[in-house]
């Protein structure tokens, strides 16, 4: 507002002057032009005031509380309409410079949190017993009572038993009619005894069910040598994380004490009674709604010898000491490295009752995990859920910066508040020491990287930490941003980088592939795929791509000839895993939509376009032939459980950004279908520049779903302003 004072436009008293007051006389009869007008609020005297002229327009934007009073009707043009968005989602920037959302989805992670406050006597706040209760019960499912592995999937015991379980432990009722209608669901299942490892896991810490139910998780395992093929530091990290307590908590075998509350749920989560049940016998019994990865043969059989064998027969008491002191040594790493916050809300919950077992309720390393556990929470209309993660700040901050930059609005001063606040928090949030003894720990290199969520969590990801490398560059290249990353911090980040990749020339997640995909025959978890070892993703690989692609037109001199050999490889990757119609197989996002739109940047990136490339061709008509009848794109989440392209029932606005993308950055020549498109999109943009939540987006280990509820802002932003730079700001029709 001082700009417009100081150029003349208002006077001292908050007047606009006599020149532009005369100019009214311009407006039509009838009916004005409600993007001049502009509410004028000083020390709270609110006048309304009309602009005549394109330069009053320029310095004086209309407001997002100007258009609401106005209820100015929806954008005309592209880049009208990523504004608004912009306008809206700006608005929710947190003071450190990231933005905040739900991560949630998955319907397995809160019942670890509240059975292991249960058996920890850790005291839960009555504000979060309500909240969690109110979620749970909003996530019912309507028609069978029950819930699934994760929001949108159907019911299955491991999700109807252990949310059962939640809502009884935090006082609901099992006279409630929807814990009756829950509980009818879960006997028409089986019981709990068809539950998978996890919930018998769960269940037996809670003292009801049985250990005899829950297939060996030896801590032995740990001491294998790490030539082994089948060694732990080999395992995906997730899976080396959760294992590792877990194989602690089995040893020890613990039980909680039996309560009032236990013995009625022994009698409520079964079909028979208690006492009659072999539970033994059902350590493999699974209902085939939790069944997606059955164990092999080779993991029965290994089962087996464990339970039958080496358990009763072999095990001595000294070499159970010792594989218990050194997977406690390697919690007690873990926990150090990550300050209590851990790797993700599995493992946390563990590490906390290891640590209770260990040392008791009072100790320094319980109170510190009861107070990280709050990390994972998060309150939303519905209730309280539990994060996937402990945020998402990072990748969403990095991912907006682009939006941004790409729509070509990272210029207008409007804008260079919010992305100086979104540069100093990258900047804050790069990690810039490495653990200690980190092949000890496991550990990937970290010095240089950018984690997922935040830097206490601490664990390399490739992809967050080449988008947030990719956002610096980008905002420290443009003419009055602060140079806040050095270029040796830069340096640190290629480095990390360059010890990811894989021998297939692919990037992973958290660090190369360390086992063979035989691995998966030993897969424990059956709920899930893909989750024994670290695989190639054309996400990631494309995130690694791009960014050393921008660091070295950037910085050209630095470890040239590495980036260049990387980058070669990488590429040949990416033309590898194209399917023969012209897809990739996404393993973050649903599914070839999401992967498409990565992988054709690495293309575009190499300089292939839809012109000179015919695997750029062929996926921008995989793209074209999955376009629905609105103009939009819609993929089922189904498509990841089976690895073929499935229809959702509606088109929705993240995918249908995420194929324009696409289809912009191969350089597809039609606007025709994109303007299609993204008349669709800005169809449902709502009149405060919003988009409202549609179907699930994410997804990990092919069976769980996962929300990133930012990507509506992020994503159709991005798009909408490529459009417009590429065809020009048309009116949408």
């Amino acid at each position: 507002m001082a700009r417009i004072q100081r150029n003349g436009f208002l006077n001292s008293n908050g007047y606009l002057t006599e020149k532009n007051q005369t100019q009214h006389t311009s407006c039509e009869m009838g009916k004005t032009d409600y993007e001049r007008w502009r509410l004028l609020d000083v020390k709270g005297r609110q006048t309304w005031h009309y602009l005549e002229s394109d330069e009053e327009l320029k310095e004086w934007p209309q407001s997002i509380a100007d258009k609401y009073h106005l209820e100015l009707p929806a954008p005309k043009t592209t880049l009208q309409s990523a504004t608004n968005a912009l306008s809206f989602f700006s608005k929710l920037q947190l003071p450190p410079g990231n933005w905040a959302c739900e991560y949630g989805g998955p319907m397995f992670l809160l019942p670890g949190l509240v059975i292991c406050w249960y058996v920890t006597e850790t005291p839960v706040p009555t504000s979060h017993a309500i909240e969690i209760r109110n979620y749970l019960f909003a996530r019912q499912h309507a028609v069978e009572g029950g819930w699934g592995l994760h929001v949108e999937g159907e019911c299955s015991v491991f999700g109807t038993a252990m949310n059962y379980v939640v809502l009884r432990l935090l006082g609901a009722s099992r006279e409630d009619p929807r814990m009756v209608k829950a509980r009818a669901m879960l006997h028409k299942l089986g019981g709990a005894v068809n539950g998978p490892h996890w919930a018998k896991f769960w269940l037996s810490v809670l003292g009801v069910s049985k250990w005899d139910a829950v297939n060996p998780v030896p801590p032995e395992l740990w001491l294998l040598p790490d030539w082994l093929p089948f060694a732990p530091w080999r395992w995906w990290i997730h899976m080396r994380q959760v294992f590792l307590p877990m194989s602690y908590i089995y040893s020890k075998r613990y039980v909680h004490p039996p309560t009032l509350l236990t013995h009625q749920l022994r009698q409520e989560l079964y079909t028979m009674p208690y006492e009659s049940i072999n539970f033994f016998a059902h350590r493999n019994s699974i209902s085939p709604r939790d069944n997606y990865h059955p164990k092999t043969w080779i993991l029965n059989s290994m089962n087996w010898a464990l339970a039958n064998v080496w358990n009763p027969y072999i095990r001595s008491n000294k070499l159970a000491t010792w594989a218990e002191d050194w997977t406690w040594d390697l919690v007690q790493r873990e926990d150090e490295n990550t300050d209590f916050a851990n790797l993700g809300p599995v493992s946390g919950p563990m590490n906390l009752l290891v640590c209770y077992l260990r040392e008791g309720s009072d100790s320094y390393s319980v109170r510190r995990h009861r107070e990280r556990m709050h990390d994972f929470l998060w309150v939303k209309s519905e209730g309280m859920l539990m994060n996937g993660t402990n945020g998402v700040q990072v990748w969403d901050t990095s991912f907006l910066v682009q939006a941004v930059v790409e729509a070509g609005l990272a210029t207008d001063p409007r804008w260079k508040t919010m992305l100086v606040k979104a540069l100093e928090f990258l900047d804050d949030q790069q990690i810039q020491e490495e653990i200690r003894e980190l092949k000890v720990c496991y550990r990937q290199r970290r010095k240089g990287a950018w984690a997922f969520s935040n830097k206490i969590q601490g664990y390399t990801v490739s992809d967050c930490t080449s988008e947030a490398l990719k956002s610096i560059i980008l905002l420290q290249s443009i003419p009055g941003f602060p140079k806040l990353v050095t270029e040796e911090r830069m340096q640190d980040a290629i480095d990390t980088l360059l010890t990811m990749q894989n021998a297939s020339g692919g990037f992973a997640s958290y660090e190369p592939t360390r086992g063979s995909e035989y691995m998966e025959y030993l897969n424990a978890a059956e709920v899930f795929g893909r989750i024994m070892i670290e695989y190639d993703y054309p996400e990631c690989s494309t995130a690694v791509i791009t960014a050393l692609t921008l660091f070295a037109k950037h910085y050209p001199r630095y470890r040239k000839e590495d980036i260049r050999k990387a980058l070669d490889r990488a590429l040949e990757y990416i033309r590898r895993a194209q399917r023969p119609d012209g897809s990739w197989y996404g393993s973050w996002g649903i599914c070839f939509t999401y992967a498409g739109m990565f992988a054709v940047e690495s293309l575009a990136s190499a300089g292939e376009t839809y012109d000179n490339s015919d695997r750029m061709r062929r996926a921008c008509h995989f793209f074209l032939q999955k376009q629905m009848d609105d103009g939009g794109w819609g993929e089922s989440y189904k498509s990841c459980e089976t690895g073929v392209y499935t229809h959702h029932a509606r088109s929705q606005v993240v995918q249908t950004a995420w194929a324009c993308i696409a289809l912009l950055k191969a350089g597809y020549p039609d606007k025709a279908p994109i303007q299609k498109a993204l008349k669709m999109v800005m169809s449902r943009q709502q009149p405060n520049g919003e988009w409202l939540q549609e179907a699930i987006e994410g997804v990990f280990n092919k069976s769980c779903m996962i929300t990133y509820p930012n990507y509506k802002f992020i994503f159709p932003i991005k798009v909408l302003g490529m459009f417009a730079k590429r065809f020009g700001d048309l009116e949408i029709r």
